[in-house]
């Protein structure tokens, strides 16, 4: 009788994570695994997992992550992989860890204002569970109808209506969070105020899954809005445009809504959707408003515009055309990927540096010989240049990769970040350094070897 041979290792790993999960909870198909190894960036290499799980309790997030630890294997978790930054890469023999099953939405709380989720949450699916309370989450991302909490906290993400109402960061009162090796974290609070000890739960948001795995947030509600009334201004030049969205915010008005988009992003999205949008101008500015006389601030941001040089200002009628100016900007990442491969850049810049912002991303398209589209949220001063090239052109790819690389450098030169919302991840960790300085970047490392000492969570991402 033949010697019954010991499992290989990733025999091993894939019973024993079956041991803990589901059945059809472990899958090792590479036509399957394959479809979830990246995220949409571009520029990122990803490698082969060993096993995808779809967990769907909080118990089982622990059993992977003590598998992992036992077994030393790297984890890196996802969401919907609609991220930009290369965060959601497969490293080699991973375990990916998809948390879109854990979706539910497991309390919404009227009186506190909150709201308790799982990760896979659809960001637009909590917006409509508050709406029955007349609450609102108001982070909205551009891919809110298909983006999960878990990710827009992995990244911090922002969206449109940062200008009046903040980012992620700022709605995240509380966290569950399974560590490296299974333990459960709890970081935060329920209530409106708290300053007891270090603030995990800022540090946990926008740490793209390297500390922990979130497995349930605590997440503040607001009053719904009024609708918004949106106008567009066309400009001669983004320098013009740029120039308005400054005096807007200089006068003291805070729109809910402020969005420039240069030509290029304009002929885009009209090439796309057949929107009607001025393919003639350099520059257009969308500039909504929910206060309780929206029209009223609208009349005097149209004065302010046609005194920065608009050539037109056109104000929404009704609540429906603000949602079809609004529709058009939400398109511009589709319509920019029908022109081509792209790489799109999320450089912040003080808002009295977006002039020169746009204007050294154009001279950077010239200069390279490419096509670059920017849309900015202007209101808060982060511009997204979308590089566009021919991915089997090996010299305008190397030149696309250059010019990705200079617009980074030009919005550290102009005192902004290398990235407002999208994360770090595989495409700027070499950027990062140079943004953070040696110590910056030590204590870092430090505090990443505190919580996952053997750098089992999302390896060779973000540091």
């Amino acid at each position: 009788m033949s010697e019954r041979s010991e499992p290989s290792e990733p025999q091993r790993l894939v019973e024993l994570l079956r041991a803990g999960l589901p059945e059809g909870a472990v899958v090792v198909d590479p036509d399957v695994t394959d479809a979830y190894r990246h995220d949409m960036a571009g520029f990122c290499e990803a490698g082969a997992p060993a096993v995808l799980v779809f967990p769907d309790t909080v118990e089982q997030v622990q059993h992977v992550m003590r598998t992992a630890t036992a077994l030393r294997v790297p984890v890196v978790p996802q969401g919907a992989r609609t991220g930009l930054s290369g965060a959601a890469n497969a490293v080699e023999g991973c375990i990916l860890l998809s948390l879109v099953r854990m979706n539910r939405i497991l309390e919404i709380d009227p009186v506190n204002r909150t709201a308790v989720v799982e990760p896979g949450v659809i960001n637009a699916e909590l917006s409509r569970a508050a709406a029955k309370y007349r609450l609102s989450y108001l982070p909205d991302p551009s891919s809110w109808e298909s983006c999960t909490i878990g990710g827009n906290i992995g990244t911090g993400s922002g969206g449109l209506c940062c200008v009046k109402y903040g980012v992620t960061a700022e709605y995240v009162l509380g966290l569950d969070v399974v560590l490296a090796d299974g333990e459960l974290l709890r970081t935060g609070r329920r209530t409106a105020k708290g300053v007891a000890g270090y603030d995990l739960t800022r540090l946990i948001v926008g740490s793209e899954g390297s500390l922990g795995v979130v497995v349930r947030a605590v997440l503040a509600l607001r009053p719904t809005p009024p609708p918004q009334l949106a106008l567009a201004a066309e400009f001669p030049s983004t320098d013009a445009a740029c120039a308005a969205v400054c005096t807007i915010m200089e006068s003291g008005h805070t729109p809910s809504l402020m969005e420039l988009m240069d030509t290029v992003t304009v002929r885009a999205v009209n090439s796309l959707a057949k929107m009607g949008l001025p393919d003639s101008t350099a520059a257009l500015l969308l500039v909504a408003f929910d206060t309780v006389d929206p029209a009223t601030d609208l009349a005097a941001v149209t004065d302010l515009c046609r005194a920065a040089g608009a050539t037109e200002v056109v104000p929404a009628a009704d609540s429906a055309e603000s949602d079809l100016l609004l529709q058009a900007r939400r398109l511009v990442l589709t319509a920019m990927d029908a022109l081509g491969t792209t790489m799109v850049d999320d450089v912040a810049v003080p808002r009295s540096a977006l002039a020169p912002m746009l204007r050294g991303v154009a001279e950077i398209a010239e200069r390279f010989d490419l096509t670059i589209g920017t849309c900015c949220h202007a209101g808060d001063g982060n511009t997204h240049p979308v590089v566009v090239f021919d991915a089997d052109d090996q010299d305008e790819a190397a030149r696309a990769r250059a010019s990705f690389d200079e617009i980074m450098a030009l919005g550290l030169e102009l005192g902004g970040t290398i990235t407002g919302e999208h994360g770090v991840g595989l495409l700027k960790k070499d950027w990062l350094a140079r943004e953070l300085g040696p110590l910056g970047l030590e204590l870092q490392r430090r505090v990443k070897a505190a919580f996952d000492p053997l750098g089992l969570l999302n390896p060779g991402k973000v540091l």
